[in-house]
């Protein structure tokens, strides 16, 4: 009889797959974007000079429009995630980091999405629930963002990408962030919360 794999099995599989071809860090530097649809290289350019990420707009996941100048002077780790994935189990290695370093000046940023198997459906107060009962998150959470190149890619991973010319493959990808809002480094969902690779460049930023 053949046998069939269940679809969690699958999706995983294809997230494998899509992190297949990177399994560690590369270190961030200005380049040509893929796609320019949602922040003209310009704009990038500006941004860039004004404060890099933190001068971006951004909506929380309750709806307010809280924007990212808070974390000015912070080391951030911007994070897609998703509550049907394979690697949803990160959230809890995420928060373990935000917990032992935000007196640091650390915070972990996470950017529902669901552009990858479809993996985060939820409404925001479905996706809160999650996070909260599951894996106990109090990191910031933002509303359910594109971070795809295209159209509609969001503000903030337009800049990300035009930063690192690296977009995510898949959910639980991961952009390390310096105190000046400028990318330090990229890694995809391979790398884990609690990897020493990611760990030491996190220590090294905080100073």
């Amino acid at each position: 009889m053949k046998k069939i794999l269940p679809s969690c099995l699958l999706a995983l599989c294809a997230s494998c797959a899509a992190d297949s071809y990177e399994t560690s860090s590369e270190i961030a530097s200005p380049t040509t974007p893929a796609s320019e649809s949602a922040m003209s290289l310009e704009q990038a350019s500006e941004t860039t000079s004004a404060g890099g990420l933190y001068s971006l707009p951004a909506t929380s996941l309750d709806g307010a429009e809280s924007g990212l100048a808070a974390y000015e002077g912070k080391v951030t780790l911007v994070v897609n995630v998703a509550s049907r994935c394979g690697y949803t189990k990160q959230y809890a290695g995420l928060q373990k980091l935000h917990d032992e370093l935000s007196s640091q000046g650390f915070s972990v940023l996470g950017f529902p999405s669901n552009e990858f198997g479809g993996q985060e459906p939820g409404s925001a107060e479905e996706i809160q629930k999650f996070c909260t009962n599951e894996f106990g998150v109090t990191f910031p959470m933002f509303a359910k963002s594109e971070v795809k190149a295209g159209d509609t890619q969001s503000p903030v991973y337009s800049f990300l990408q035009q930063q690192t010319d690296k977009v995510p493959g898949w959910n639980f990808c991961k952009y390390l962030v310096g105190k000046d809002g400028q990318v330090i480094a990229f890694y995809p969902s391979g790398v884990t919360p609690d990897a020493s690779e990611l760990r030491k460049a996190i220590d090294l930023a905080i100073g």
